[in-house]
């Protein structure tokens, strides 16, 4: 008699753990998530005391792998991660059509911007769900959405909100802004501009920074370097009180601080740096994390490693909670107020449904510290706080709801 009411409690217990609408194991699907990239030459870092960034992207994957393989276990869900690397001439959308003629319709794109638009193009990509965790380009969110993309990376937009929201807060809002000439840098200079602008700050200065090559590694590298940057700086004077440094390709970043003709802090892509992730993030939990994915992969996570895992686990979530693996059912449930996924940054992570960008605070870090996360204090919306960055619902064309 005993064991029968134990057994029948059991029972009980483990079909209420089950979340409502999820299949019982007996009801079993699989779920492969193809992470599609294309093969190119590691960046080399600008110092020799920090690593060579061996396979960007594919380790967050493979964590996150893993993490939604433990839940499935208890709910009959498999999942299966198909890393697909193309060569440097191979044709991408050859590559996802392959996959999908195999039934796989999720995809981690960690792709450059050219590559992510051909697979959005495609009509064949129409009825799958791709993720975008790399490219941060604000006309992807503001004018050219596409039903089937979500974003996980930071648009520019959201840094450069994040960084003004501090600066502001700071009341240090006189600022010098001092760009490179690529088009990288002159996308994330607009996003600062209109950031500026936005928060009320003001620019007092701006400067273009023309590279000259310098030797760093020779005996006369550090003399170049400290010639060059004031030269570099001297046009704002000292009347500014943040030098705002643009340098996505890390050409001369890196020497401004200290070397400015002023003696200001250096904020932007140097200096004090806006990021979705960062080894020095420890709160929220975030140790263990940064710990289970240090094992596996051998070094500190990327952003790029932190996109590809928010990505997998927006599904395993999605999958989780419908118990559908229908792209339809889960790109629904993705966009809609229910959803919301842990991120190790204190908030729920949720995607805004007009252009499926992914809401999350962002850490503004140095090399070794956590400065702050934004959205700041005092900085208020009417639906979330995490809305304050990036562009909102009225500033955007794409209307993807």
């Amino acid at each position: 008699m005993f064991s029968r009411f134990f057994v029948t409690a059991g029972l009980i217990l483990a079909t209420l753990a089950v979340p409502l609408g999820t299949a019982s194991a007996a009801e079993g699907f699989d779920v492969p998530i193809v992470f599609l990239s294309r093969a190119e030459e590691p960046r080399l870092p600008l110092s020799f005391i920090d690593p060579v960034v061996e396979d960007p992207g594919v380790w967050g994957a493979r964590l996150a792998i893993k993490d939604n393989q433990t839940t499935g276990s208890f709910l009959g869900h498999r999942y299966e991660l198909i890393e697909d690397v193309v060569s440097a001439e191979a044709d991408i959308a050859a590559a996802f059509a392959e996959h999908a003629a195999a039934g796989r319709h999720i995809f981690i794109a960690d792709l450059r911007r050219d590559d992510l638009l051909t697979l959005a193009r495609l009509p064949e990509s129409a009825g799958s769900l791709i993720f975008n965790g790399r490219i941060g380009d604000d006309d992807l969110r503001v004018e050219t959405c596409f039903p089937q993309v979500f974003h996980t990376a930071l648009s520019r937009a959201m840094r450069a909100d994040a960084l003004l929201q501090f600066l502001v807060w700071k009341k240090w809002t006189d600022v010098f802004l001092l760009a490179g000439s690529t088009e990288e840098d002159k996308a994330y200079a607009a996003a600062l501009r209109r950031s500026i602008k936005k928060f009320g700050a003001d620019l007092v200065a701006e400067e273009s920074y023309a590279y000259d090559p310098i030797a760093r590694r020779t005996d006369s590298g550090h003399i170049q370097v400290q010639r060059q940057m004031p030269l570099a700086t001297q046009g704002a004077g000292d009347d500014y009180d943040v030098l705002l440094a643009v340098d996505e390709n890390e050409i001369f970043g890196e020497y401004l601080p200290y070397n400015t003709y002023a003696p200001r802090p250096v904020a932007g892509t140097h200096g004090l740096v806006p990021t979705s992730w960062h080894r020095v993030q420890e709160q929220w939990g975030s140790t263990q994390f940064q710990r289970r994915f240090t094992k596996i992969a051998g070094r500190w996570m990327e952003e790029r490693d932190y996109g590809a895992w928010l990505a997998i686990r927006a599904v395993g979530e999605a999958v989780t909670r419908t118990g559908s693996p229908d792209t339809g059912v889960l790109r629904d449930y993705l966009r809609g107020p229910d959803f919301a996924l842990s991120g190790f940054k204190g908030l729920g992570l949720s995607f805004r449904p007009w252009n499926q960008q992914m809401r999350q605070p962002v850490l503004l870090v140095n090399k070794r510290v956590l400065v702050s996360v934004s959205p700041q204090p005092g900085f208020l919306h009417q639906r979330t706080t995490l809305d304050s960055l990036g562009y909102d619902q009225p500033e955007t064309d794409c209307a993807l709801e």
